[in-house]
């Protein structure tokens, strides 16, 4: 049986070593990927919550980027 989103996320921080994200957090990082993936490719969802924890910029940074790389892109 799958585990819940919650069940995998706590299951994955506590194994990485860092607290869960809260609510508000998921909830941006799951914008960010539709952002993504939307003006892009689905691919590009994934990828970018890598890049964003890689370069350590906080959810509602990387948000702001996201939209504005966005609103740049031909329709």
């Amino acid at each position: 049986m799958a585990q819940t989103k919650e069940g995998w996320i706590e299951a994955f921080a506590e194994k990485v070593g860092i607290e869960p994200p809260n609510e508000q957090e998921i909830d941006t990082l799951l914008s960010i990927a539709g952002v993504a993936a939307h003006a892009s490719e689905r691919s590009a969802a994934p990828l970018t919550c890598w890049m964003i924890a890689k370069a350590g910029i906080t959810p509602e940074a990387a948000l702001e980027i996201a939209n504005a790389i966005a609103s740049e892109s031909p329709s």
